[in-house]
C-alpha cells in the first residue's frame, strides 16, 4: 500500500484537459442517454430542450488547457507526453464545442461544494484512468492548500479531498466479468462477476470496458498476460474460438444484471464510457498514407469522422436499451475520433525504466501508442455537476 497526504502547491493553468464539458449550468442543456427496457431500436432517449453533447467539434483556444500536467503528482509518466520530450503544444489548447450548447469553464471548487462527502469511481481499463487522472488534476488545480490522502493498493487508487469528504477513485478492471488463472490458461468467465464489492456504496460509478475485448491483430501487441485470455467460459462450456465481439456482448450484459439487481439508483447513479478512438490507419481520416498517429498535430475539422463505426457501440447501446434501472451513456466516440492528434505515438516510450531498474508497464503498449491519449488529452465531458445532478 502506498500513502501519500499533504498539501497542494498552486498551480498555474497551463495546460489541458481536452474536453470542456465540465461546468454546465442548470440552464445548460445536456442530452441524456438514458435506457430503459423495451426501447427495441437501442436509441437514446432524448430529453425536450436538450442539446447533444457529443455533437460537436474541436475549437482551437488559447485559454486552455484547464491545469499543469507536468507537474499534477498524479499522472502516470509515461502518458506524459511533454515531459516525454513530444514538441508540439497545439493540441494542449483545444475545447469540446457541441453544436447547439455554450459551456462556461469547469469550477473544481464548486464540483467539491456540491459533491461534499461523496464517492466517485472509474472501474475500467486504463482510458478510465486517464478520466481519473484528468479529475484528479483539475480538482487539484482548484483547491491548491486542501489535505489530501493518495491510497494506491492493488488495483484501486484513491484521492480524497479531505476538506470535503470527496473521494475520487479508479479501479482497473478491463473485462468486468472474472479473468481467472486455472490449469489450463486464463480463463474469462463471461457469466460471473465476483469481485464487485468494491463498486458497492459509491455514489457515481462510471464503468468502461471495450479495449481489452479489441486486442486482437495490431493490437495484441500488448503482453498477452494481462490483456488478453486463453478461453472464454460460459456455464461449465470452455470456447477457444468465440468472436471476441459475442464475447463482449455476454460479458456487458452479465454486468447489465448486476447493476439492475444491485443499484439503488436513488442512491447511486450509473454511468457506462462509450467506445474511445483509436488512429492506427490514416486511411480512415482520409490520409491514407499515413500509418498511425504519430506526427498528427491538429484534430480533424468539423463534426464529422469519415470513417468505420466499432462494433462495440452498436453493442453497448443495445444492452444498456434492455437494462431496467437507469444507466447514461457518454457518448464519447466522436469526439475521440476527431482527435488523431491527442494519442503518446513514440512519446510514451521515453521513461523506459523506473529508477529501481524496473520495466514500466505502460512500454507493453509498444512503440507507437495511438490507442490511450495523453495525460491531459481526456475527454472526461461527465464531470459537470448539473449533468450529474439532473441524470
Amino acid at each position: 500500500m502506498v500513502v501519500h497526504s499533504g498539501l497542494f502547491r498552486h498551480h498555474s493553468v497551463a495546460l489541458l484537459s481536452l474536453v470542456t464539458l465540465l461546468n454546465l449550468t442548470h440552464q445548460a442543456y445536456a442530452e441524456k442517454y438514458s435506457y430503459e427496457s423495451g426501447q427495441d431500436d437501442g436509441e437514446p432517449r432524448k430529453q425536450s430542450n436538450s442539446c447533444n453533447l457529443f455533437k460537436g467539434s474541436w475549437v482551437f483556444d488559447d485559454s486552455y488547457p484547464l491545469y499543469n500536467g507536468l507537474i499534477c503528482p498524479f499522472i502516470n509518466p509515461g502518458l506524459n507526453c511533454q515531459k516525454n520530450g513530444r514538441p508540439d503544444k497545439l493540441y494542449l489548447s483545444y475545447r469540446w464545442n457541441p453544436d447547439d450548447c455554450d459551456l462556461p469553464r469547469f469550477d473544481g471548487q464548486d464540483f467539491l461544494q456540491r459533491f461534499k462527502g461523496k464517492k466517485i469511481m472509474f472501474v475500467g481499463d486504463s482510458l478510465s484512468s486517464n478520466q481519473w487522472q484528468s479529475l484528479a488534476c483539475i480538482l487539484h488545480n482548484a483547491v491548491p492548500d486542501s489535505n489530501y490522502t493518495l491510497v494506491q493498493r492493488g488495483p484501486l487508487s484513491k484521492l480524497t479531498f479531505l476538506e470535503y469528504g470527496v473521494s475520487v477513485m479508479f479501479l482497473k478492471n478491463g473485462f468486468l466479468v472474472d479473468l481467472v488463472v486455472e490449469d489450463i490458461g486464463r480463463v474469462l468467465k463471461l457469466d460471473s462477476i465476483s469481485r464487485s464489492n468494491q463498486w458497492k456504496g459509491v455514489d457515481i460509478l462510471v464503468f468502461n470496458s471495450y479495449h481489452w475485448w479489441a486486442h486482437t491483430g495490431r493490437l495484441k501487441t500488448c503482453d498477452s498476460k494481462i490483456f488478453t485470455w486463453d478461453y472464454f467460459q460460459v456455464g461449465d462450456k470452455l470456447s477457444k474460438d468465440m468472436d471476441p465481439m459475442e464475447a463482449y456482448k455476454m460479458a456487458l450484459t452479465t454486468w447489465s444484471k448486476w447493476v439492475d439487481s444491485n443499484i439503488d439508483p436513488t442512491k447511486t447513479k450509473v454511468f457506462f464510457q462509450g467506445i474511445s478512438a483509436v488512429h492506427y490507419q490514416g486511411k480512415n481520416w482520409n490520409e491514407p498514407e499515413v500509418e498511425s498517429c504519430n506526427g498528427q498535430t491538429q484534430p480533424i475539422p468539423g463534426s464529422n469522422y469519415p470513417g468505420n463505426r466499432y462494433p462495440g457501440e452498436a453493442i453497448v447501446k443495445s444492452v444498456l436499451s434492455n437494462m431496467t434501472k437507469p444507466v447514461y451513456l457518454l457518448d464519447i466516440t466522436l469526439l475521440t475520433q476527431l482527435r488523431k492528434d491527442g494519442h503518446p505515438s513514440q512519446y510514451a516510450m521515453v521513461a523506459r525504466i523506473a529508477a529501481t531498474g524496473v520495466l514500466l508497464a505502460f512500454l507493453m503498449l509498444g512503440t507507437n501508442s495511438c490507442t490511450q491519449f495523453c495525460s491531459r488529452c481526456n475527454f472526461s465531458f461527465f464531470f459537470n455537476p448539473c449533468y450529474i445532478e439532473s441524470s
